[in-house]
C-alpha cells in the first residue's frame, strides 16, 4: 500500500507535467488532456489489481491515456456515423397543416365534373396508366387526356395561394 501511495505522490509531483503535454498532443484541447490524464491516473492507481509496477508507474499511465484517447475517438467516430440515424427531422409539421392540405385538395376535387374526377382518382390515386383509365371508363385514350388536363388546370386554380388569383 506504501508503494502504491509514493508511486502516485511522485508521479503527481514529478511526472504531471510531462503526461499531460502527452495528452495536449493527443487531445489537442488542454480541458481534454487534464480529463484524459486524471481518467488515465485513477484508472492505474484505482484498484489494487491496477496499480503499476513501483519500477514504471509512468510509463503504465502513459500506456492508460493511448488505450484511452484511442477508445474515446473510436466511440465519437461511431457516433458521428450513427447520429444522422437518429437525428429527427429539424421541425415536426404540424397535423394542422395537412389537415388544411387534405380540406383542400377535398374541395379542389369536389369542384370537378364526375367524369374528371374519376380520371383523376384512378390516374394519380389508383396510379393506373391513360389506357386503363379509358378502358374502365369506356372512353378514348384522348378524352381521358383532356379530362386530366382540365381538371389539373381547375386543381391547380383552387390551389393556388389567394395572392397568386
Amino acid at each position: 500500500m506504501e508503494s502504491w501511495k509514493k508511486a502516485l505522490a511522485d508521479l503527481s509531483a514529478e511526472g504531471l507535467a510531462s503526461l499531460k503535454r502527452q495528452a495536449v498532443l493527443l487531445c489537442g484541447d488542454d480541458q481534454q488532456a487534464e480529463d484524459l490524464v486524471q481518467d488515465a491516473l485513477v484508472r492505474a492507481f484505482a484498484r489494487a489489481l491496477r496499480r503499476p509496477s513501483p519500477d514504471a508507474p509512468e510509463a503504465y499511465v502513459r500506456k492508460i491515456m493511448m488505450n484511452l484517447f484511442i477508445d474515446r475517438a473510436r466511440r465519437q467516430s461511431r457516433w458521428q456515423r450513427s447520429a444522422p440515424l437518429f437525428a429527427g427531422k429539424e421541425s415536426v409539421p404540424d397535423p394542422a397543416d395537412e389537415i388544411v392540405t387534405r380540406g383542400v385538395v377535398q374541395a379542389a376535387l369536389d369542384d370537378l365534373s364526375p367524369r374528371q374526377r374519376a380520371c383523376v382518382v384512378m390516374r394519380y390515386y389508383q396510379d393506373l396508366p391513360v389506357a386503363q383509365v379509358a378502358a374502365a371508363l369506356g372512353l378514348a385514350e384522348g378524352t381521358v387526356k383532356r379530362y386530366l388536363s382540365e381538371a389539373m388546370t381547375r386543381m391547380a386554380v383552387r390551389m393556388s395561394p389567394v395572392q397568386d388569383r
